[in-house]
């Protein structure tokens, strides 16, 4: 543990910015998941989930938790499931 306190009120933003990411990181990694699931099972829902994903997608980028060329790439491969569909 640091002993300034800068440095000291640095490690508990980093901790909390830390959780938060992690939070936010599985909760879209669960949604991919979950359309996956959706268009394998055949879903009557599967559009509004897999729209619902995109947004997640789009929302990660704009708050820099993924780069803007993996949402881009992580949405083309939804797109695609969709399509072979």
């Amino acid at each position: 543990m640091p002993n300034i306190k800068s440095a000291k009120k640095r490690v508990l933003v980093t901790l909390a910015k830390t959780n938060r990411n992690k939070s936010q990181n599985t909760a879209l990694k669960t949604s991919i998941k979950k359309a996956h699931a959706a268009v394998a099972a055949n879903a009557e829902d599967k559009d509004a989930v897999i729209k619902a994903t995109m947004k997640k997608v789009d929302q990660a980028v704009t708050k820099g938790l993924i780069h803007k060329n993996n949402g881009a790439r992580k949405k083309a491969a939804l797109a695609k499931l969709v399509k072979e569909v």
